[in-house]
């Protein structure tokens, strides 16, 4: 029995996929997994930024609360200084009032 020619062809080029057929899904598995591993690196990365971007605000947070709460205790030093500003400065005019009213001008005499 004689194979022609074409069916040696074509029997060889069966073959010949099918042993480079796995050599391509090797690489493709191979590549799948390298982005795989870049992919995760990447998460981790991320995942570590947005804590320490989390860590930073929440110190910030805790920083203004702090501020909130000095400004309020100037803000009520202030009010209370003033006040007591206005009652000195209310008490002195009405003292000079007194001493006005009291004192003889030469012009009346």
């Amino acid at each position: 029995m004689c194979i022609s020619p074409t069916e040696s062809i074509l029997s060889h080029n069966l073959e010949v996929p099918s042993q480079k057929r796995p050599k391509r899904s090797r690489v493709r598995i191979h590549n799948l997994a390298r982005r795989n591993q870049c992919k995760e690196k990447i998460d981790k990365d991320m995942e570590l930024k947005n804590l320490k971007l989390y860590m930073e605000n929440i110190s910030i947070i805790e920083e203004n609360e702090k501020l909130r709460k000095k400004a309020t205790l100037l803000h009520q030093e202030n009010l209370a200084l003033m006040s007591e500003l206005q009652n000195r400065f209310s008490k002195h005019v009405l003292l000079n009032d007194d001493k006005s009213k009291n004192t003889v001008h030469p012009s009346n005499e």
